[in-house]
């Protein structure tokens, strides 16, 4: 559902036949995600960007790939700002409808977007993912997918940081015009013909291959309230008020 003026526009049986076949189908996947990235390249390429901290990404990315963290509710548009030129980018995405979709829109915008399962084994895509990581590729993955808590950091991020010895960097982005979905992150999905911000930040904190329980859990918490603090600066930079 979208809530645009205060109302709910519910999915109805139409959707969510479509989300049923979307499980089974990766060419509807393959032909949304092209929908998709239709529309959303419409939205980059219409709206006024102010892209904070670029240029410090592009540094690291000279010296090897990161680890890109983002809230689940301002993934969208990160392929449009990801600087495939100075680096590229594995994705790593759930079998969910929606994940499908997505996967097929960043892999039609450049990337490398993995398929995760859920209660499956995927000991085979992450050593694929590692491998490409050593070949130089950066890692994007939501600190709150697949399906929350919403805002609620998860450990594959910084489990994924531990691997590989990589800094971490976080990304956001907002708009001025923009509808939410009614999930239970309520995504921001941008509009065309607006002003736009987008930050970059690194993560100033180590994260050490080795640490025990309660370490993780500082470092989780410490991490979570720079994503918090960094999707901020983004709806500040517009003079919106912070949301997820």
């Amino acid at each position: 559902m979208l809530k645009q003026g205060g109302q709910l526009l519910d999915e109805g049986p139409v959707l969510m036949s479509l989300r049923k076949r979307l499980e089974k189908s990766k060419t509807l996947a393959w032909i949304l995600g092209f929908v998709a990235r239709c529309y959303f390249g419409l939205c980059y390429r219409t709206t006024r960007w102010d892209i904070q901290g670029l240029d410090a990404l592009k540094a690291a990315l000279a010296d090897g790939p990161i680890i890109l963290v983002v809230w689940h509710s301002r993934l969208l548009m990160g392929p449009f700002h990801w600087p495939v030129k100075d680096g590229q980018l594995s994705s790593i995405h759930t079998s969910s409808p929606i994940g499908r979709v997505v996967g097929a829109m960043q892999r039609q915008q450049g990337l490398q977007p993995f398929e995760m399962r859920e209660k499956r084994s995927n000991r085979a895509t992450s050593r694929q993912i590692m491998k490409q990581v050593k070949e130089g590729t950066s890692i994007g993955i939501t600190a709150d997918g697949p399906e929350g808590p919403a805002l609620i950091m998860k450990d594959p991020p910084i489990d994924w940081a531990r691997a590989t010895g990589r800094p971490v960097f976080s990304y956001a982005f907002a708009t001025q015009r923009a509808k939410r979905v009614d999930s239970w992150d309520r995504m921001l999905v941008p509009l065309p013909f607006t002003k736009g911000s987008v930050v970059f930040s690194r993560f100033p904190s180590e994260v050490p291959r080795k640490m025990d329980a309660a370490q993780q859990i500082a470092l989780r918490s410490e991490m979570q309230a720079f994503l918090l603090a960094q999707t901020a600066k983004a709806d500040k930079a517009l003079g919106l008020p912070a949301g997820p």
